[in-house]
């Protein structure tokens, strides 16, 4: 048994295919099947299920998969203990961060991170919370920046600072004169929101209390909040949007920004890990980066 076998064992239940997994690998396909067998045999027992598309652990690759995590976990960062024990931040960061974050803040923070750090090796994947918090707990991803209490059992959340919501509102709306807007006064057939699988939707939702049975002027829900502010702007309609997307409108559209009255509800922004995360040295370097890179409160928009 090998690391390279855990590792592509690994790939292929990631992937859920043989062909994905290879390209993942950077192997042909033969060889990352060759050793996947060699692996199978020597446990004496099969590991993927390859009748199903995608191709999915057996109960016995299960069981292999949970240790194989573990195991490639602690290889990968022997380099990197022996890095912190010489007082240097080294190694791989995989980061994962979600839609309403990631045009906004990414920039604040990764050239001074990769200036500072020029011995860890980010990549970065922009992913909605469902899929972050699979990666987090299959080992794909070492850290994300979501939205506090979105993640679950099994994660661990570093809260960075908080990000207030607000509402922006076309000029053809009523509450478009009002300096704050509470939402108990918001019309919900007004209201176009985030689409499905955005937590930033969830949150909204149970912000405004929305109810499907609400009959709306017409449906519109899109997976980009700039989307939704360009609908705003040609309706009578209004979107609820964060902080930090704020300094990014153009400054003839900045009066559609309506502070939400004393009492509504903002989003904190936080680095989520698993319980069981090892890479310590390197989440305090980017943790450190972000708090210091990044203004609190993000704009002052009034």
């Amino acid at each position: 048994m090998t690391i390279i076998q855990l590792e592509y064992l690994l790939a292929v239940a990631n992937c859920g295919s043989f062909s994905l997994a290879a390209e993942h690998s950077f192997v042909t396909q033969p060889s990352l099947s060759m050793q996947v067998k060699a692996l199978e045999e020597e446990l004496g027992v099969v590991l993927l299920d390859r009748s199903k598309k995608p191709v999915i652990p057996t109960e016995a690759g299960e069981v292999v998969l949970e240790q194989a995590r573990e195991t490639i976990s602690a290889y990968n960062n022997i380099k990197e203990a022996v890095a912190e024990l010489k007082g240097e931040t080294a190694g791989k960061l995989r980061l994962g961060v979600i839609p309403t974050i990631a045009p906004y803040l990414l920039h604040k923070f990764i050239p001074a991170f990769v200036h500072t750090y020029p011995k860890v090796e980010l990549e970065i994947s922009e992913m909605v919370t469902a899929n972050i918090v699979d990666a987090l707990k299959r080992d794909r991803i070492d850290a994300a920046l979501v939205a506090g209490g979105t993640c679950g059992e099994g994660i661990i959340e570093q809260e960075l600072f908080n990000d207030r919501f607000f509402a922006y509102v076309s000029p053809e709306n009523p509450l478009y004169e009002r300096h704050n807007i509470r939402i108990e006064d918001i019309d919900l057939r007004d209201l176009v929101i985030l689409s499905p699988g955005n937590c930033m939707r969830d949150q909204i939702v149970e912000l405004c209390q929305a109810r499907r049975t609400i009959p709306s002027h017409f449906t519109f829900e899109s997976s980009s909040l700039d989307t939704l502010m360009r609908m705003v702007d040609c309706t009578q309609c209004l979107t609820i949007i964060p902080e930090m997307a704020i300094e990014y409108i153009p400054a003839n559209r900045r009066d559609r920004v309506k502070p939400l009255a004393k009492g509504a509800t903002s989003r904190k922004i936080v680095v989520g890990v698993r319980r069981t995360y090892v890479k310590r040295s390197i989440i305090k370097a980017l943790t450190d980066t972000i708090l210091k890179n990044v203004p609190h409160p993000v704009t002052d928009p009034l």
